[in-house]
């Protein structure tokens, strides 16, 4: 059984929530977690990036010159990827960078990398979190209070917009709400912050 700590809002340590790891797939699958975040980004990529090829440029045909006897270099068609204005050598047309991931590679890699926080010990329970009005000021003190000086992924049960609201300025926090949980929040993040609801959630279901 692992051990992850639960502090209140004012980053004082109030208790400890156990975790079993093989809810978690006992081991971190380093693979696994690799190819959910260069599938995320492959999805990202729009793919829409296009240049003019030699046979798209609209000049004519005609051979520059004759081959010999000019002093010139030997030259072909004024589209020719050499000279200026003319078309790409090798150019670029739209295409699709998506990948494909199955549904249980997904959840797979995103309970590797949950585990992994937890073994690394960057993922920290908070009891307690509400609020009331939404203020950047409030949130702010909240990791000051955690010491949490770095990247981090705060994890809420359900949708709040005052919680949304009161972290959006703040530049190194990712607010999501537990069922839109993935491998490249958790991976990319250095620190995990979740509620007490949501780590009960995540180890009481069979599928994250």
């Amino acid at each position: 059984m692992l051990e992850v700590p639960v502090y209140n809002t004012d980053g004082k340590k109030i208790d400890t929530f156990s975790v079993d790891e093989k809810v978690f797939g006992a081991q971190v699958n380093v693979d696994l977690v690799k190819q959910a975040v260069v599938t995320y980004h492959a999805n990202r990529r729009q793919g829409t990036a296009k240049t003019k090829g030699r046979g798209e440029i609209a000049y004519s045909t005609k051979k520059l010159f004759r081959q010999k006897g000019t002093g010139n270099a030997r030259r072909g068609a004024r589209s020719t990827n050499v000279l200026r204005g003319g078309g790409n050598a090798f150019a670029k047309t739209p295409r699709d960078f998506r990948k494909k991931l199955p549904q249980k590679m997904r959840q797979a890699a995103l309970k590797s990398a949950i585990l992994a926080k937890i073994l690394g010990h960057d993922l920290s329970v908070v009891d307690g979190l509400k609020v009331e009005n939404p203020q950047t000021k409030q949130m702010a003190g909240l990791l000051k209070n955690l010491d949490i000086r770095r990247s981090c992924l705060l994890a809420v049960r359900d949708r709040d917009a005052n919680v949304y609201l009161s972290g959006r300025n703040l530049p190194d926090l990712t607010v999501r709400v537990a069922g839109e949980l993935n491998a490249y929040d958790v991976a990319t993040r250095q620190k995990m912050l979740v509620t007490r609801e949501v780590m009960t959630a995540l180890c009481g279901q069979e599928d994250a």
